[in-house]
């Protein structure tokens, strides 16, 4: 299955002073991409779940590759790699054409919001992530 893509532009906010992508933005980016691919499937706030449950980045193994510079068109990319009853890894890439500039693993975990012990995801969200592995 393809991956979901959001086009983006960098801006000089996301650049350092020689006009480079300060590396931390690329996370942004992804955080981006995860947000709209969740909107994709319906879920508007998609940081925060039925029944006191959060979704929060439990860890993020990020590579980089080339820089992305002020004003470069981007696709950034959402894709699940793996589902578990808790948690969901993405796979996401950031392009520029189609030179492969970042890649990432991001795992996100689902936790009840008061204390942020794990929770199960809720059954309608693991569903729906499972229709897209």
């Amino acid at each position: 299955m393809a991956p979901f893509a959001l086009p983006l532009r960098v801006y000089i906010e996301d650049t350092d002073a020689g006009g480079i992508v300060y590396y931390v933005n690329y996370l942004k980016f992804m955080e981006r991409a995860r947000t709209e691919f969740m909107r994709t499937l319906g879920y508007d706030k998609p940081a925060f779940l039925a029944g006191d449950r959060l979704l929060v980045v439990h860890s993020a193994n990020t590579r980089y590759l080339r820089a992305a510079r002020l004003d470069d068109g981007l696709q950034v990319t959402a894709q699940v790699s793996r589902l578990a009853r808790s948690y969901v890894v993405f796979r996401q890439c950031v392009y520029r054409g189609d030179e492969l500039l970042c890649e990432a693993e991001i795992k996100v975990a689902c936790v009840r919001q008061h204390d942020m012990r794990p929770m199960p995801l809720p059954e309608d969200v693991h569903a729906a992530l499972a229709a897209k592995t």
